[in-house]
């Protein structure tokens, strides 16, 4: 069963707690992208796109969408004020450079050491890895939306990824509609639920060793 729309809201404002005042951050397709809408116009975030933009705004109101104004996933999008424009030489090269504070990515499946797939499903076609692997190596900071399972409620946060991996050992965080997931050296470990999900329901649909805090 997939995510309903409370449930995608739900994550992208938790993701949008992640960014601080005067940060650069990366959104990718799909859930990251509501990301913007949850954020302060007076923080001055900058969110860049690997199409040639720094400054992309939040999604602009029906009827007010610019054909010429997009994101790399080639949906509307708005331009702050101090937006710019560029080729995707220099949108690509501002990643690599390690230039962006936070990048915000869907996932297919997460391993408790923090490898991420999230560009293909073999079998189905798809346009390509895109950005996604400069984006998950460069990153400052990785934060990764996900739903908990798949349509057929197997675990998405596993021991290790069965599909192809996108990279290795990249994600710090990971947020699905249950839960908060700290990646690190140790282990996977539950900084909050989410929703009406209790802590054994987190446990239940996560398919590896997650460490609960004392006191949780």
């Amino acid at each position: 069963m997939g995510l309903g729309v409370e449930d995608r809201v739900r994550m992208a404002k938790r993701a949008a707690k992640e960014i601080t005042p005067g940060m650069c951050v990366n959104l990718g397709i799909g859930i990251p992208t509501l990301v913007a809408d949850y954020i302060p116009n007076e923080w001055n975030v900058m969110f860049h796109a690997e199409n040639g933009i720094v400054g992309a705004g939040r999604k602009p109101l029906a009827g007010e969408e610019d054909e010429n104004l997009c994101n790399a996933g080639g949906y509307p999008i708005t331009l702050r004020k101090g937006g710019v424009y560029f080729d995707s030489a220099t949108a690509f090269a501002i990643v690599r450079k390690q230039m962006l504070d936070m990048t915000i990515l869907g996932g297919l499946e997460v391993s408790e050491r923090g490898d991420l797939a999230n560009w293909i499903v073999p079998g189905k076609r798809v346009p390509g890895m895109g950005g996604a692997m400069d984006l998950a190596v460069k990153a400052k900071k990785l934060v990764v939306l996900l739903s908990h399972t798949d349509n057929q409620g197997n675990p998405k946060i596993v021991k290790e990824c069965k599909l192809p991996l996108t990279a290795s050992r990249c994600v710090h965080l990971i947020i699905t509609e249950r839960a908060v997931i700290e990646v690190t050296a140790s282990g996977l470990i539950l900084q909050e639920t989410l929703g009406n999900y209790s802590v054994e329901e987190v446990i239940e649909k996560t398919g590896c060793s997650l460490t609960i805090p004392p006191g949780f």
